[in-house]
């Protein structure tokens, strides 16, 4: 099965605009089955096949002749030499969406793209299913706490169901894990199996990891810290290994597309921010997977639940601005030295949108009090806020703040 995705439209509205695509993202999340799917009449090559792999670094002129434009290239970074090639095909041609481009190591990508294809490419990243897709909802919007966001992602939404939005979470959001009904033998088979190859393909080989098991405890550790803030001093403690190593792990955990660090909100009327972001282990999935939480029940009863519902609640958010072609969101979470907390911030021009995520369905005015704190920034204005939370209904909370089902992100 098949489950249609929102960045189509993106893809197709760049490729009007540029002469190549770049569609970045972790391992499995679909990228392939969706360029293959939307643009089926579009000759489809992988680098992952040894052969063609080969042929594509030794000769790449002749590469492209055989292989001609509008092409779709998967894993394209294994072949950095076909880059220069496209940049003079792209150079040498006035025509529009020659080159579909994508890859799952978007740290060796990235440098390649911003070498030889600025100003010829547009970056597009893209997740894991979003609950929209999943439901079929074709409202395609941003997230804001609005009414009219609210009124247009209603009319598609299903029926609030608690144990449908839990297994969800728990399952994760790959899209091979809704194509079937998945047992939990098949989760697991699922996660490892990943996990095995994400190591293996994307990561030993740019890290030159030679202390295997020191990586695999590295990533649980920071899958245990999802929703917190990411101190490397302490991971790198945990782990045995030097800042510096941390340091490059966490990097490409992020540029592969399984993490996001979400930066403070900063602004020059307030030097009291704590400037360490925010780290968020984008698969709820593969994190429970990770941290040994087998069934739904594990997780929602661990100390963690509360930290892995933020989590999909961001992912979800964060997912809307992706599936909009913004591949820098204006995503920032706020707090101080007097632990005054906003769990995210959406800053669209000069207005700020605060959203506190919570487990409970019946929040109250307490959750949303750090709201106050970003009305003395100056020359933004704060508006609606709201409580992300498990309530099934959409309602008023305080003046400044609405109750907001996660279930309409």
């Amino acid at each position: 099965m098949y489950f249609h995705r929102h960045i189509e439209a993106v893809v197709k509205r760049i490729a009007k605009r540029k002469a190549a695509v770049v569609l970045t993202g972790a391992r499995q999340v679909g990228k392939s089955t969706m360029l293959k799917t939307s643009l089926d009449s579009v000759n489809y090559i992988s680098l992952d096949r040894l052969l063609i792999r080969e042929s594509a670094k030794e000769s790449p002129s002749l590469f492209l002749d055989i292989n001609q434009p509008p092409i779709i290239i998967d894993e394209i970074q294994k072949a950095a030499e076909l880059f220069d090639y496209i940049k003079d095909y792209a150079d040498n041609s006035s025509k529009k969406g020659l080159f579909y481009l994508t890859g799952s190591q978007s740290l060796s990508l990235m440098k390649n793209v911003s070498d030889s294809l600025a100003g010829r490419a547009g970056i597009i990243k893209m997740l894991g299913l979003s609950v929209r897709e999943l439901d079929e909802n074709p409202c395609r919007e941003i997230f804001l706490p609005t009414n009219k966001h609210a009124a247009k992602i209603a009319i598609g939404a299903q029926p609030y169901d608690y144990h449908e939005i839990i297994r969800r979470i728990h399952t994760g959001f790959f899209p091979e894990l809704h194509e079937n009904p998945a047992s939990i033998d098949d989760w697991t088979d699922f996660h490892s199996s990943y996990f095995q190859t994400y190591v293996e393909k994307d990561i030993r080989d740019v890290l030159n990891i030679r202390d295997e098991s020191a990586f695999i405890k590295f990533v649980r550790t920071v899958a245990s810290l999802t929703g917190q803030m990411a101190n490397l001093s302490t991971i790198a403690q945990i782990c045995g290994k030097d800042g510096k190593t941390i340091a490059s792990w966490m990097s490409a955990l992020e540029s592969s597309g399984l993490v996001y660090l979400l930066e403070p909100y900063y602004n020059n009327y307030n030097k009291r921010m704590v400037k360490a972001p925010k780290l968020y282990f984008l698969d709820t999935g593969l994190a429970c997977w990770l941290l040994g939480w087998n069934t739904p029940e594990q997780m929602t009863n661990g100390a963690m639940w509360g930290h892995l519902f933020e989590t999909f609640a961001f992912s979800e958010v964060l997912k809307s601005y992706y599936n909009d072609g913004r591949a820098r969101p204006p995503l920032y979470y706020y707090r101080d030295k007097d632990k005054r907390e906003v769990d995210i911030i959406i800053e669209e021009g000069d207005t700020l949108y605060p959203i506190e995520i919570k487990t409970t369905s019946d929040p109250n005015s307490n959750d949303v009090k750090a709201f106050s704190c970003l009305e003395k920034i100056p020359n933004k204005q704060v508006e609606r806020g709201a409580v992300i939370c498990m309530a099934k209904e959409l309602l008023p909370l305080t003046n400044k703040a609405w109750t907001y089902p996660v279930t309409l992100i």
